[in-house]
């Protein structure tokens, strides 16, 4: 088994990065896909140099392993952030800026509204009547902080 390996290199590494790449899409999040990517350079280079020792090809793969993964957890460090990561799975966060009407008046500031997916509670510094547009610019736990919306001529 050995000396068939020995003799035919470039099948074990692509045999082995096959299977490390295939474990990946089992869900290990990650980890086996930079050692993967490298085990199939590997296959590569051993094509294009037949005569390498495997010495040298466990020692590229070694090295691979860990640059691929150095380069990718500074891609990951130096990626720009998207604005919507915030609040993700936050929806009230998600509701600031929108708009929208009154469907009670307020009584002592408070009120509710329909917006996305239900009826929200809110709260407004000044009594406003139903139906008045409102534009949601806080959330303090289950209750939206609105302002009632001026239209200017």
């Amino acid at each position: 088994m050995i000396e068939q390996i020995a003799a035919q290199p470039a099948w074990f590494w692509l045999c082995f990065g096959g299977l490390l790449l295939i474990a990946e899409l089992l869900g290990t999040g990650g980890y086996l896909l930079w050692t993967g990517t490298a085990a199939i350079v590997v296959v590569l280079i051993t094509w294009i140099f037949p005569t390498m020792g495997w010495e040298l090809q466990g020692t590229l793969f070694a090295v691979l392993t860990l640059l691929s993964a150095i380069a990718w957890r500074s891609w990951l460090r130096h990626r720009p952030r998207q604005t919507s990561d915030k609040a993700l799975n936050q929806k009230n966060h998600q509701l600031i800026g929108m708009r929208t009407r009154l469907i009670t008046d307020t009584e002592n500031g408070f009120g509710r509204v329909k917006l996305a997916d239900g009826s929200w509670r809110v709260h407004c510094n000044q009594e406003l009547p139903a139906n008045t547009e409102v534009e949601v610019i806080a959330v303090d736990g289950i209750t939206l902080k609105v302002k009632p919306v001026l239209h200017q001529p």
